[in-house]
């Protein structure tokens, strides 16, 4: 009898632990979109939403400053929830410490991951210079535009897998640091020939 109940009060703890950071998130953005709905009071609430969807959109459409940040958002959260909201809990996140550095797992299991971590943190790294433009002065030298994308990927990758480690969500890889790191800089490189050629263009 001891076992079952054991079973069931970690089932129903890690059910709830699981989706945590994602409730938090999505209360957090709920917060923000009843406080912009504040100021259509006294309008009907489906005319409330129908005129701050309509704002966003004119918003959306015409200014640069906030498709930018709606990307860098979007490409974030998607990070976020691969590597975090959407993990299963370890019991010993130090499985695996070097992880994965090519096409098959230990267990000869074939695995993306390489692609993966590498894909996710080249449009991380280019939305991200993409929207300090709208708000910093910026330079455009090719050295200095590279080594802000190894310390801004390395540092979010490392902020991940340390979350990753503490919350026991998933495995501390240091490949994945590797892969993402790699992902940023080619996304730097990407930002860097974007500048380029914008700049031919005027």
């Amino acid at each position: 009898m001891k076992e079952p109940i054991e079973k069931i009060i970690t089932n129903i703890l890690k059910s709830i632990y699981q989706p945590f950071l994602f409730a938090i998130v999505i209360s957090f953005l709920i917060v923000f979109v009843s406080m912009y709905l504040e100021k259509y009071q006294g309008m009907e609430w489906k005319a409330q939403l129908k005129r701050a969807l309509l704002d966003w959109k004119t918003k959306f459409v015409r200014s640069k400053k906030t498709r930018r940040i709606f990307y860098f958002s979007f490409i974030t959260t998607l990070i976020l929830f691969k590597t975090l909201f959407s993990r299963e809990m370890w019991l010993n996140p130090l499985t695996d410490v070097l992880g994965v550095w090519g096409l098959y797992k230990k267990n000869g299991q074939f695995t993306t991951e390489i692609f993966e971590n590498i894909l996710l943190f080249i449009p991380f790294v280019l939305f991200f210079f993409l929207f300090l433009e709208t708000t910093t002065k910026r330079t455009f030298r090719f050295l200095k535009i590279i080594g802000e994308s190894i310390v801004v990927s390395f540092v979010f990758s490392l902020a991940i897998e340390t979350l990753q480690l503490f919350l026991r969500l998933g495995t501390w890889q240091l490949s994945d640091l590797c892969f993402n790191t790699l992902g940023g800089v080619v996304g730097g490189l990407l930002y860097w020939i974007s500048v380029k050629i914008r700049r031919k263009k005027l």
